[in-house]
């Protein structure tokens, strides 16, 4: 009986210890900048997925180790949302 509870409770210690990760995409922008920081600044890499445009990605990662890709978890075919009008009584 000891040794199940001593094993029950050194799974549940490593699956609590171990990282957990962010989303790396931000679903609500079309545009991500690839930040690469990694040999100079020590940062590693990273995305910013806030991005309107890739014209507006670009300018900001103008003169940066970086790259603007199309955001692979943007819904781009998604049907755009109605407005809906409520009737006042």
């Amino acid at each position: 009986m000891h040794r199940l509870f001593g094993l029950i409770m050194t799974v549940g210690a490593l699956l609590t210890a171990a990282p957990s990760h962010a989303q790396t995409f931000d679903p609500r922008y079309p545009v991500c900048m690839h930040v690469y920081s990694g040999a100079n600044g020590g940062g590693g890499e990273w995305y910013d997925c806030s991005f309107t445009s890739v014209p507006q990605c670009r300018a900001t990662a103008s003169g940066r180790s970086a790259s603007c890709d199309l955001n692979p978890y943007y819904p781009f075919n998604a049907p755009p949302q109605r407005l809906r009008h409520q009737r006042g009584a």
